[in-house]
C-alpha cells in the first residue's frame, strides 16, 4: 500500500473517509490497471529500452567502456526503482532507496556527465514506448531520481561500510 493510502487509514478515530480522502482513494484505485501495464512494460522491455541508450552512450563518448557500463547499470537500477515508485504512487520511494548510495557512486566513479546524457536518452526512449499519460505516471519518480543522480538534490552520505558493500555489487 502506498504512503498516501497508508495515511488515509492511519487515523483510528476517524469513522469514515471524507470526500477528499475518497477522491484520493478512487483516483489511485482507478489508476492501478494503467500503473500495472506501465510496470509490466518496463519489466518486460527493460533491455529493449536500455540497449539503444547504452549503444548511443558508447558512440557519443570517449569514456572507457567500464565507465559507460557503470552508468548504464546505475540507470537500470534507477529505472527499476522508478517503476516501483510509480506502481506505489510514492515518489519518495525513489529518493529513499537511492539517496544513500547513488550520489556517492556517481561522485566516486565520476559518471555525472554520462549520467546526464543517459537521462536525456532515457527520456527520449521512454517517449517512444509510452503515451504521454503513462509518462506522467513515471515523471515524479524520474524527476526525483534525476535530481539525486545529477546532484541537484541534497543527499546525505552513506556510512563508508555501506558504500563499500554497495560498490562491490557493481
Amino acid at each position: 500500500m502506498t504512503f498516501k493510502l497508508d495515511s488515509l487509514f492511519e487515523s483510528a478515530d476517524k469513522p469514515y473517509l471524507d470526500a477528499n480522502d475518497l477522491t484520493l482513494l478512487s483516483q489511485y484505485v482507478s489508476s492501478i490497471p494503467e500503473r500495472i501495464a506501465v510496470y509490466r512494460t518496463l519489466r518486460d522491455q527493460e533491455v529493449a529500452i536500455m540497449q539503444p541508450i547504452a549503444d548511443a552512450l558508447q558512440q557519443r563518448t570517449q569514456e572507457p567502456e567500464a565507465k559507460v557500463e557503470r552508468s548504464v547499470r546505475n540507470g537500470l537500477m534507477v529505472l527499476r526503482y522508478v517503476a516501483m515508485s510509480m506502481l506505489l504512487d510514492d515518489s519518495a520511494f525513489v529518493e529513499g532507496r537511492l539517496q544513500g548510495w547513488l550520489p556517492e557512486l556517481v561522485k566516486a566513479h565520476e559518471t555525472q556527465a554520462l549520467d546526464q546524457q543517459l537521462f536525456q536518452l532515457l527520456d527520449q526512449q521512454l517517449a517512444k514506448v509510452f503515451t504521454p499519460a503513462q509518462l506522467n505516471l513515471l515523471k515524479p519518480g524520474l524527476t526525483k531520481a534525476k535530481d539525486l543522480l545529477l546532484g541537484t538534490a541534497a543527499a546525505p552520505t552513506a556510512p563508508a561500510a555501506e558504500m563499500d558493500s554497495l560498490a562491490n555489487l557493481f
